[in-house]
């Protein structure tokens, strides 16, 4: 295990939600874990007045609730804390920087870091500009002295012509490779195992194409509504909240071809090269090929479900996508004339999110089925959550006599490995730019091409008014128009549950 060099951990908006559930409580995990270097340091940063004590108070009350169960010790968070102090300033007001420059030279000198400064913008994008200007008019986004660099969280841009602007000012201040663009599904552990079952398995790899593929699905669906998040998603929805960067990168892992190795530049090459391949969408033809919707009201046993445009906080009215359904193509050797659909929304029957291969069938039946109405192709599928693993559908023969052929599950859950650590997203991903290891982070150019894939849909939505937004009954698997997507080719969803083993059963809320 390698260990980072000394730093000291820079979080912009650190008395927000995000230090509080996600990034303190990774950084104590990796501390419990030994990954930490022997001495370091977690600088809050943020508008609020507070103390050291103050600070230390309010995020070592988050860690008993969300750090791994199994590291979670007292003593040993009151000596984690001991590691974060605080500074309050105007992010917005430069003349604030020179204050908190002589902070970090101090806390610099204290653990003799060499100014090691790894910057979190955990605020919101219109300050990322701001915040990356003021630190450069003091020098702290030099590296003559230590390393620099910045996580930046979602969402890059509005829509394409903002993130291309984003990314020229960004990198004013900064050079591509101190920036690191956070999507936390790539951090997740079995999104990047979609890379070792490619790669590492003679069994899958020559099946991986277009000639034994009939069409992929990625689904990622929520049982929840939009809770706490009315007055960003209201002005986002589903294809920028969730397809333009978490499930278009899950694509991308999906179809890339084999990287040359395993280095950060490799992979992401092969990444980007699937995005330029991604074949343009007319804005005539939005409508044939995406399907959006918005959940209404409805009754799950004893639970009333209020609609979208009845939660806190919505425009009434809106017209905000909570659903959105996708066909496209990768127009290149390995995928010529493979659909994949992309699937993802809010108020669902389940919480799920996959990558099914579905194999093509057999060219010639010679054994009877059970049921003949079953699936008779084989499928792959890669559950990224909750019940993480694996699941190959195999056909056997049905005891007996003759030769009547049933799908069986052959199937590996990570929740197997009873003695292995799982890392959260925001664990890995922040050892990993500790590192400099940047493999998991979105680069520039590829934030720019999703953001032109999905440019023409956005377009289309603005200017043709009679692109319907259909309703589906909170707690189903969104509008039933959807399916056509996949009946046109005799291709259907499948019904994801809970549990990795249970899929084709109906789920509800």
């Amino acid at each position: 295990m390698q260990k980072p060099s000394r730093f000291i951990l820079v979080i912009f908006g650190a008395s927000g939600d995000l230090a509080w559930r996600k990034l303190i409580p990774a950084m104590f995990d990796l501390y419990r874990q030994d990954m930490l270097p022997q001495q370091f340091k977690i600088l809050g940063v943020g508008r609020k007045t507070m103390s050291d004590e103050e600070f230390r108070n309010k995020m070592a009350g988050g860690l008993p609730q969300f750090t791994s169960g199994e590291f979670y010790n007292p003593d040993a968070a009151d000596t984690f804390c001991k590691q974060l102090v605080y500074q309050s300033i105007d992010t917005g007001n430069p003349q604030d920087y020179t204050t908190l420059k002589s902070k970090l030279e101090m806390l610099s000198c204290e653990i003799d870091c060499r100014a090691n400064y790894l910057y979190y913008f955990a605020v919101p994008p219109v300050m990322y500009a701001t915040i990356a200007a003021n630190l450069y008019a003091v020098g702290l986004t030099s590296q003559e002295e230590g390393w620099k660099r910045v996580i930046l969280e979602k969402p890059f841009g509005h829509d394409l012509e903002s993130a291309v602007r984003l990314n020229s000012e960004l990198l004013h201040y900064f050079n591509e490779d101190q920036i690191y663009r956070i999507d936390h599904y790539l951090g997740k552990e079995t999104v990047q195992n979609i890379f070792v079952v490619r790669f590492s398995n003679s069994v899958f790899e020559p099946l991986w194409n277009r000639n034994y593929v009939e069409y992929v699905e990625i689904t990622s669906a929520e049982t929840l509504g939009v809770g706490s998040r009315a007055g960003y998603y209201d002005t986002a929805g589903a294809l920028r909240d969730m397809v333009q960067n978490h499930l278009l990168q899950i694509l991308g892992i999906v179809a890339m071809e084999p990287p040359v190795n395993s280095d950060a530049t490799s992979i992401r090459n092969e990444m980007v090269k699937v995005f330029q391949s991604l074949r343009y969408m007319p804005e005539e033809k939005v409508k044939d090929f995406v399907v959006r919707g918005q959940y209404t009201a409805s009754d799950t046993g004893s639970e009333h479900n209020k609609a979208y445009r009845e939660e806190d906080g919505i425009r009434p009215g809106s017209e905000t996508e909570t659903y959105l359904a996708m066909q496209c193509y990768i127009d290149n050797w390995r995928w010529s004339g493979v659909p994949f659909y992309i699937r993802t929304g809010k108020m669902m029957p389940a919480r799920v999110t996959e990558v099914v291969i579905h194999f093509k069938p057999n060219p010639h039946k010679i054994f009877a089925r059970k049921n003949e109405m079953d699936d008779v192709s084989n499928q792959l599928i890669i559950r990224i959550q909750p019940d993480e693993g694996l699941m190959l559908k195999l056909g056997i023969k049905v005891p007996g006599a003759g030769f009547k052929v049933d799908m069986v599950n052959m199937d590996f859950r990570y929740s197997s490995l009873e003695h292995n650590h799982i890392p959260q997203a925001y664990e890995r991903l922040l050892y990993d730019c500790m590192l400099g290891d940047a493999t998991l982070f979105q680069r520039g150019d590829a934030v720019e091409i999703t953001w032109q894939f999905v440019q023409p849909i956005l377009n289309a939505w603005e200017k043709d008014k009679t692109i319907p937004v259909y309703t589906y009954p909170a707690g189903t698997w969104g509008p039933k128009e959807s399916d056509r997507l996949l009946a046109e080719k005799g291709f259907e969803w499948r019904c994801p549950c809970k549990n990795l083993s249970d899929g084709g059963l109906y789920c509800e809320l």
